[in-house]
């Protein structure tokens, strides 16, 4: 994993990182982790599961539709590849 060292942060702006790493029961090195990743993977993301459980509402999918895709479904165990 990648290290950082950040020099010449504002007290009032450290303060402030203490304080909030305390309201979420963390170290400030853990909150500024958060933060970060916050930043660079915002909440708005696409989420893959949320996506399509939105497409299976929008099509009108049922419970039942699933298992019958899941009845039809081949379960036969797949063949390992050879290079021969």
């Amino acid at each position: 994993m990648g290290m950082m060292t950040v020099r010449n942060i504002p007290d009032e702006v450290h303060n402030a990182l203490k304080a909030r790493a305390k309201r979420h029961h963390r170290s400030a090195e853990a909150e500024v982790r958060a933060i970060l990743e916050e930043a660079i993977r915002p909440e708005a993301r696409l989420h893959m599961g949320d996506a399509l459980a939105a497409l299976g509402r929008k099509v009108g999918m049922t419970n039942e539709d699933l298992d019958a895709l899941e009845q039809e479904r081949d379960k036969t165990p797949a063949e390992p590849v050879t290079f021969e």
